[in-house]
This record gives structure tokens, sequence and C-alpha cells, in this order.
């Protein structure tokens, strides 16, 4: 899960990275769940269309869900199990793609 928004330039910049994430995870099962903390929905909407955005999203004005796991930076990323368990929380903009980041998603994908 991981909370973003259209104003945030590090957000911005791993949007690409997420969008190539969810092609690569979904035939897997996996899915990236983006959470936009935008209150304009027109520019929440507009980024959406402009960045191709491929995963699931949801606009969350009032930072209700990231308060409630505790983020006060973005971009921030919780990496959840398919059992449910919060593996890791990453704080920053990540590449997604890059070879160590790959083999961590990959075993936990691989989790039974």
């Amino acid at each position: 899960m991981n909370f973003w928004a259209t104003w945030c330039p590090p957000c911005v910049d791993e949007t690409q990275s997420l969008n190539q994430l969810q092609h690569r995870i979904a035939p897997l099962g996996g899915t990236v769940l983006g959470v936009s903390v935008d209150e304009d929905p027109q520019a929440y909407n507009d980024f959406l269309k402009t960045y191709g955005i491929s995963f699931p999203t949801y606009r969350d004005p009032g930072k209700e869900i990231p308060l409630s796991y505790g983020t006060t930076m973005y971009p921030d990323t919780y990496i959840i199990t398919r059992s449910g368990r919060l593996d890791r929380k990453i704080v920053g903009a990540q590449d997604w793609t890059g070879p160590d980041m790959t083999a961590y998603i990959n075993s936990l994908l691989n989790e039974k």
C-alpha cells in the first residue's frame, strides 16, 4: 500500500516504477494499492490519466488511512503479505524494479 500525492515530487518520480511493479506482480496474485491524500479531485483524476496509473487507487483527502498507519511523509509504502501481515515500511521513493526489490517482492509472493 503506497501513500502518495500529486503535489509530492518523489511520489511522481516513483509512479512509473509502481506501474511496472503492478504489471509484474498482478499475474502472481499481488497488487499495488495506492492511497492519494489529494484534496483536489480534479488534480487526482488528471494525475491518474497523465501517468496511466495501472494499479487500484483511492483518494483519502482527510488523510484518515495514512494517519491510522502512522504516515506523516510521502511517499510512504507498507508491504503487506498475503496473510495480511505488515512486513516492512518503506519511507521515500523507491525503484520498485531494481534487483534487490524484485527479489524481496518475489520472496513474499512465493510464501505459502
